[in-house]
């Protein structure tokens, strides 16, 4: 590449026939595949030529060569990829590369990388012991250890609970269901690519859910509702299942199953305003105690459907056209900061979605708000109004805190595995200095295990060094060591230091009992 940049000097753009295209490239059948889907799609095939080289390319380029700094581009990795994607395919080498203006901004950017390293939620957790991946469970199927299983059931009372006190109704629904539901529900031909197989059941077919919506619109039909009655807010901590090809999976970013913190507001149009304001404040209390910003750590995009597309979207102009002035209406009057995007809504209507950049600086969709106007048509969803006439309520799709495993990931990101106490699997660890304390460290672990219940403290009496010991608790991000000799016993004290260095001296154990309650309690 270095060589070439030399001989560069203008760039020839020449257009080309199939038949000149696939002469030239006999010997490349990848391109040539390319080729010919571009000739049948009615693009011209174009070529670049320059210093002799030449490429099958569609153009933007410098106008001058001078402009290209030949220090300013490195080539970072290597990884096997099967062609397009898709494992039926041949495994071939993709190259990484990245090229910048100028050499400084290379180099900041390889800073970067190597601070997103050592942040990659894949080495942490590993290195941490939160979770594994094991082929012979299958590609994309986390299994989760007892710390990280720790992490998970935090996040999952956090979430239930709070919702619980916004006025949600908790439920359970099974992980599968027959295809005439999705068929009802018209997902199964809209995302019958992202769905397993149909699993055939005596004489009907099943298959794992990949959404709860229809299971939710079947728990509302079980009985009559009135205007009094709305809005009815479902909410479910819920397994779902979706095929993702083996190129697309990325640790717990990207996996085959996942739990959903998932919801269903089912609502009057003129509740619909105060419903998505409420869902907003939600996922806003979320972000806020687990130490995320808007505007730094995640930001709203108001995701638009195309109405020229029927084949994606749901054909009913109105309505896209009220839904979306409702969602772009909410996010103006809350002051929120947000970016549109095109032809990224549901088929059944538009979205406020929530966006946050993994350490690779990849913008996925955390979570988000759904308003939803299609599928209240095609399970015949009703109420009662005032007047004892039947309406069609609205229904506004939400998730709180997204899929656990994909906040997961966030996270462990985020804090570089260093976690808040109120989240971190191991809170306190008590280091004995030597064996004759011991029994005095079992007390007073028993004693602040009592006065606070539920936090979680190991305890390690081995007879290695205390040097050692504490090199290797630091090494569990653990958020406070307290390490315990002859004056603490004598006084009923701990030595504590919080992680990061910062030694907080002997505490009595009464008082540090108060401030990791405080801590916790606050979610600090």
């Amino acid at each position: 590449m270095r060589e070439l940049i030399k001989k560069w000097g203008v760039f020839e753009r020449r257009e080309v026939s199939l038949e000149e295209a696939e002469k030239e490239f006999a010997w490349n059948e990848y391109k040539v595949e390319l080729m010919r889907e571009f000739a049948e799609g009615g693009k011209q095939l174009t070529f670049y030529t320059s210093g002799g080289f030449v490429d099958l390319c569609k153009g933007g380029h410098v106008e001058d060569v001078k402009e290209i700094d030949p220090k300013a581009f490195k080539l970072t990795k290597l990884a096997g990829a099967y062609w397009r994607g898709n494992e039926k395919n041949k495994m071939l080498t993709r190259i990484y590369g990245v090229a910048f203006e100028n050499e400084e901004q290379l180099n900041e950017h390889i800073k970067r990388l190597e601070e997103a390293e050592k942040r990659d939620h894949k080495k942490l957790g590993k290195e941490l012991g939160l979770f594994v991946f094991s082929e012979t469970v299958g590609k994309g199927l986390p299994l989760w250890t007892p710390k990280g299983s720790t992490i998970r059931r935090i996040l999952e009372r956090f979430i239930v609970d709070e919702e619980l006190k916004r006025g949600y109704l908790h439920v359970y629904t099974p992980d599968i269901a027959n295809v005439a539901l999705y068929e009802k529900s018209g997902h199964y031909p809209y995302y019958s690519d992202s769905m397993y197989a149909p699993i055939q059941i005596d004489e009907d077919q099943y298959m794992l859910r990949p959404m709860t919506c229809p299971h939710h619109f079947e728990l509302y039909l079980s009985e009559p509702h009135s205007y009094r009655d709305l809005p009815i807010r479902i909410a479910e901590l819920a397994h779902l299942y979706r095929y993702e090809q083996s190129g697309e999976l990325m640790g717990l970013l990207r996996v085959r199953t996942f739990t959903l913190s998932d919801g269903h507001i089912f609502a009057r149009k003129d509740q619909a305003d105060t419903e998505i304001n409420q869902s907003l404040d939600l996922i806003e209390y979320v972000c806020s105690s687990l130490g995320l910003k808007q505007g730094i750590n995640y930001r709203y995009r108001l995701s638009l459907g195309d109405r020229s597309d029927a084949s994606k979207y749901y054909k009913d102009d109105a309505s896209w056209d009220e839904a979306e002035k409702v969602l772009e209406n909410v996010l103006i009057n809350r002051k929120s900061e947000f970016y549109k995007a095109e032809n990224e809504a549901a088929f059944y209507g538009p979205k406020i979605d929530i966006q946050m950049k993994n350490v690779n600086g990849k913008e996925d969709t955390a979570f988000t708000v759904q308003y939803d106007f299609v599928l209240p048509k095609r399970f015949n969803l009703k109420y009662k109004n005032a007047h004892g006439e039947e309406e069609q309520p609205i229904v506004i799709h939400r998730s709180s805190i997204g899929a656990l495993e994909r906040m997961f990931a966030f996270l462990i990101e985020h804090y570089s595995g260093n976690f808040p106490l109120w989240i971190a699997p191991v809170q306190l660890k008590l280091l004995t200095i030597s064996e004759k304390h011991a029994e005095y460290a079992q007390k007073v672990k028993t004693e602040i295990e009592n006065k606070n219940p539920g936090i979680r403290i190991e305890l390690d009496t081995r007879s290695e060094s205390i040097g050692k010991k504490i090199r290797e608790a630091r090494t569990e991000r653990i958020p406070y060591i307290g390490v315990i000799g002859d004056a603490e016993s004598d006084g009923h004290k701990v030595a504590v230091t919080k992680r990061g260095g910062t030694d907080l001296g002997a505490l009595d154990v009464n008082e540090f009992v108060i401030q990791l309650h405080t801590e916790i309690e606050n979610k600090v």
